[in-house]
């Protein structure tokens, strides 16, 4: 009997997704490296996000501007009536 050779074969790669067009053309390999990648941005992302979030919702309100409403104006002592489009 012989013995089998020990060399590493596309099986032992784990999952390779080979995607054909129509014409029967190789258009991209999907190997697992591709996968943790994906998978270790979208942990970044959301990791991320929630920091952005909670530091925007705990700033101080002396950080924000204040709004005024367009109709009061500071520099105008004379009050108009808002104007009426019919």
């Amino acid at each position: 009997m012989k013995k089998l050779d020990s060399k590493t074969t596309d099986a032992d790669e784990g999952w390779i997704v080979q995607v054909y067009g129509s014409n029967r053309r190789l258009l991209c390999v999907l190997e697992p490296s591709h996968g943790w990648i994906f998978l270790a941005g979208c942990c970044l992302g959301l990791a991320l996000a929630i920091v952005i979030f909670n530091v925007s919702r705990y700033t101080s309100s002396t950080d924000r501007p204040e709004l005024t409403a367009p109709n009061e104006s500071t520099t105008d002592p004379v009050k108009r009536p808002p104007l009426q489009v019919d």
